[in-house]
């Protein structure tokens, strides 16, 4: 059936990496050797600028919300939405096309979030951008906006299947966020700065 086949195409499209196409072609270090070593849009705003940093983020949204917007066209099935959307999030996180080493997921969980349903992905970012723009910090803005997200969507799609595929990639994000979490605590994490701009 051809919703089935959008599965492993999501995952394919997740595994293209925004961070280290941009930086290549706008002549920048690749960003998984400079600054925090994770190519996503926070590292690329350290090394190489807002630019840079808007088209790795709109880059790394957009592979998350195509192929899950894709399957609104052609299955109504829950499962097929969250199979997708977890096939998406683990190509960036375990790109097939750079040896299985991606970036954390946030700006691609994003994106799954608005091909999902628009009022999941409208509030997911709003509460990322409240808590950026008061605290300073993007992980901890991730980090708090990713685990609302499962409330958030239970409250719009109460389904099961999209309940467990938002708590398997809220788990996962915040395993890739370890580092930064040690880092909260101990009060070193670093903030969004003048420095990134």
């Amino acid at each position: 059936m051809i919703e089935y086949t959008i599965i492993p195409l999501a995952y394919l499209m997740g595994s293209i990496s925004s961070a280290i196409i941009v930086c290549k072609l706008m002549g920048l270090p690749d960003p998984r050797t400079q600054g925090s070593n994770n190519p996503g849009a926070t590292n690329v705003l350290r090394i190489g600028g807002k630019k840079a940093a808007a088209i790795t983020l709109f880059g790394d949204m957009l592979k998350g919300f195509i192929p899950v917007a894709l399957v609104h066209l052609v299955s109504d099935s829950a499962l097929i939405f969250a199979l997708t959307a977890a096939a998406a999030f683990l190509g960036h996180l375990y790109p097939v096309f750079f040896s299985f080493k991606g970036g954390k997921g946030v700006a691609t969980a994003l994106g799954v979030q608005f091909g999902l349903h628009w009022q999941l992905g409208l509030a997911v970012a709003a509460i990322w951008l409240f808590m950026a723009k008061g605290l300073k910090i993007s992980s901890l803005a991730a980090l708090v906006s990713m685990a609302l997200a499962p409330a958030i969507i239970w409250y719009l799609w109460p389904a099961p299947e999209l309940l467990v595929m938002q708590i398997f990639i809220s788990v996962l994000l915040f395993w890739r966020h370890r580092n930064n979490i040690k880092n909260l605590i101990s009060g070193n994490e670093g903030q969004i700065g003048p420095e990134q701009e």
